[in-house]
Parts: structure tokens; sequence; C-alpha cells
């Protein structure tokens, strides 16, 4: 579980304030591993900003040697998932069916908070189409390969997101979680990954999948790194939370639910192995009931609110050019004209009954911990079947969709050691618990780095 090599913000940072090295060598350095016909940058990014780019590295080196610096992210290039808006371009959410829709009128609220805050953006990066899939197969524009075996998944739907961090094609990827959208591709390409309270981070201008359960995140190299980022997109003052350090800490296990069925070997050995770290390091590690697990599939029988809601938004769209999405996407939003108004109403309040229950059960708990994703990545021709797809898009989405469901904030942190295939460790904190979660993790992150 050693520590990646991948440089940090602070790092960064740190290296600028020195005058070692400029916001332009930087961008100039990320731009060219984009650009490297070896690698990865023609899958991962749609669209990239190089002019722009440059330009506005330029710029915030002249405003650093001015004495200005609007935060640890000023002057580092970032990456953008395609589905937040830019103003004066078409916001296309990974898919050839919006090329008709307006141009933004402005920049969405994280991509104008980002700019404001000195980061440079780079590009937008590749997506599963519509962010409706946690595999990160596009047939449209490519599936960037994953960084420990390009053969295989990056995770999705931020698929080029996370491949875009982990080639360090930029500092921070920004993305989107529905169901696990940040966590998934973090988790299998060996990030940190963090979800947020729903509302912590505003929505407008970035293209809905579920209005109920988007949410947006950064992946990074570190969880300083998501804590500065998650802090500017929050309209926070971006700091790095006090580390709450690992000892003391009640962790509570849910063994006894389906999070823990059928785990691929490789991720079943990482986390007992990060659970026995986290204990010599002084946690408090437990078996946490939580039976009202076992009513989650019942409640969600119907799709949950991730079909409806999309329907809602695709319908017409759907009946113009609905040859020309992902069919597999396809199928999953269409399934929302299945549920009636009175389907949806009970899903409402039997969320927030189940939301209710599980607060009241693990309120002794500082965090849950849980694997990620309950599989490695698998290899991309394997999912050339669609019986395969499905199934294994079902057992990757299956841990961190919940999370969702339970509008709590999560954080993944990699476990794996090197040479072996990318696992996360998921650390579940409570609803509006970001910066206490945060902090947790920054306890937890040394112990397992140092195993």
């Amino acid at each position: 579980m050693a520590a990646s090599s991948r440089s940090t913000v602070l790092q960064l940072a740190a290296a600028l304030d020195s005058g070692r090295t400029t916001s332009r060598a930087l961008v100039d350095e990320a731009l060219a591993r984009i650009a490297d016909p070896a690698g990865e940058g023609r899958r991962s990014f749609i669209k990239v900003y190089a002019e722009p780019a440059r330009q506005a590295a330029d710029a915030q080196d002249a405003l650093r040697r001015a004495g200005y610096k609007a935060s640890p992210l000023a002057g580092l290039p970032v990456s953008i998932k395609d589905l937040f808006d830019i103003v004066g371009e078409r916001t296309l959410a990974g898919s050839k069916a919006r090329d008709e829709a307006p141009v933004a009128a402005r920049d969405a609220a994280v991509v104008a908070r980002l700019k404001a805050a000195g980061a440079v953006i780079v590009g937008r990066t590749n997506m599963t189409e519509f962010a409706f899939s946690g595999i990160g197969i596009n047939p449209h524009y490519g599936t960037p390969g994953n960084p420990w075996d390009r053969k295989r998944i990056p995770g999705g739907s931020s698929s080029g997101a996370a491949v875009s961090a982990a080639d360090e094609q930029c500092v921070v990827a920004i993305g989107s979680d529905t169901g696990g959208s940040v966590r998934i591709p973090a988790a299998l390409c060996g990030l940190v990954g963090f979800k947020p309270t729903q509302n912590r981070v505003p929505l407008d201008g970035a293209f809905p999948l579920s209005t109920t359960l988007d949410s947006i995140g950064p992946l990074a190299n570190s969880v300083a790194c998501c804590a500065i980022t998650d802090a500017i997109m929050a309209g926070e003052a971006p700091i790095v939370p006090a580390s709450l350090g690992a000892a003391g800490l009640r962790l509570g296990i849910p063994r006894n639910t389906y999070l823990f069925d059928d785990l691929d070997a490789e991720v079943a050995a990482g986390f007992e192995r990060a659970c026995a770290v986290l204990s010599r390091a002084g946690a408090q590690l437990f078996d946490q009931p939580l039976p009202e697990l076992a009513e989650y599939a019942t409640i969600n029988a119907k799709g949950g609110f991730s079909p409806p809601e999309a329907y809602n938004l695709h319908r017409e769209l759907l009946a113009r050019r609905g040859d020309e999405y992902d069919q597999r996407v396809r199928l999953r939003i269409a399934r929302g004209a299945e549920m009636t108004a009175a389907d949806y109403v009970k899903l409402i309040a039997d969320r927030a009954r189940f939301i209710a229950a599980v607060d009241a059960r693990v309120a002794g708990c500082d965090a849950l911990i849980v694997p990620t994703v309950a599989a490695v990545a698998p290899p991309i021709a394997a999912l050339a079947e669609d019986a395969e797809f499905y199934r294994l898009n079902t057992k990757i989405l299956r841990n961190p969709n919940v999370v969702n469901f339970l509008d709590r904030c999560a954080i993944t942190l990699p476990v794996s050691r090197p040479g072996e295939a990318p696992v996360g460790l998921m650390l579940i904190g409570a609803h509006g618990g970001d910066r206490r979660l945060l902090a947790i993790a920054l306890g937890v992150e040394p112990a397992l780095a140092a195993a």
C-alpha cells in the first residue's frame, strides 16, 4: 500500500511558490502527455483547451509574480468531465446526439469557482454517455485504458477523469457521482475519489442524470488534494482540515450484508489487509449490523430514481435520435417510462424512511468502511456481450450506489500494493459530515500508505 509517486496539489503549489517550476511548465507537461500518440489522451479527453490553457497558465504565473495567489490550485492543470457547461460551447455529455443543443450561456458553477481559484482547465474528459454506467465504455469516443492494464476498463462514468489524473494529464480531475461515478473509476485506477453530500456542491450547469442523486466530486492523488478542491467547489476557504488521526476512530464494518457478497479475491485480500493496518494504528474496528440494507433492493425494484428522472429529460431527444445513443444507455433510460407517478411518490417516502433507519443504526460510528468496488477492473473485451456487461455493471455499482441513496458523503482510498490490481477502501460518512469525513480520511491515509 505504498503511496503514489504522482505529485499532489500541495507539493506543486509549494514548487510554484518557491520558483522551482511555473504554471506554464506544468501545463505544457500535462498537454504533452495528452498529445502523446502512445498515451491515452485521445481517448481520455473529448476536447483539449491547449492554447487557452497556456494563456491561463501564463496569466497565473504573472499573478504569482505580483504576489497574488487565489488558492493552492492556482496555476495547476485540472480536467473537467464532459457534462459541465463552458460558456459558448455545447455540452455533449459523452454523446453524439446533442450536437444540436444550445451553447452554454455561462460556465457551470463549479467551473466558474475553479477558474476563480486559479485552476487551469486543460480539457473535457471522456465519460460513459450521459453518465449512465459504472463501466466507462463509450462507443462514440473510445474507451480510455486503465493505467494498471490498458486492456482493462477504467471504470465509469467518469472514465476519462480517472485516466487523466492517473496518467498525470492533470493534477485534479472533476467528475460527477450519481451511483459511484467518481469513486468507481478512482478505485479501479488507484486514485483517491471524494463524493460529497449531494447539496454541498452546486449542480448548476452540470448535465443531469438523476436530479435526486447527482453529486460532483474530485479524483486526485491524495485526500488533501480532494479536500482543497471540494472546498473550492463548495464555495468555502480552500484549506485542508486537521487530521483526526487513525487512533481511536470507531469504524463500523457491515460484514453481514450484501456489500461483502461475491468479492473478487484481490478485493477481499486488500480490504482485510487494510483493516489489519488500521487496527494496528489504533482504530477501533467492529462489526456494524445493518439489517436495513436487506430492504434496499425491494425499495429500488422498479429501477430507483435514475431511470425516470433521466427519461423525463431525454424522452424528446430519444424519440428523435435514440438510434444514435449507446444502446445500452438507451435501454436503461427507457426503463424510466415504466414507473408510474405513484411508484415515484412511494420511492421518495421509502427513501426517507430508509435513511432515518440507517442513520439511527450507525449513529455510534465515526465512519463505515467497505470495499469500494466488489471487483477489480475487468478486461474491456469481456464486456462485448450484453449479459456480461450488465452482470459486471451491477456488481461494480453495487457498493457505491447505496451511499447516494442514503445521501451520505464517501471517499475511496487506494489499498493495493505495487503491481497489484487497484483496489479501493471506502469510508462512508454522515449526511453533511463532509469535512469531518475528510479529516478522518487524512488520518487513515498515512496509516495505509506506511503499510
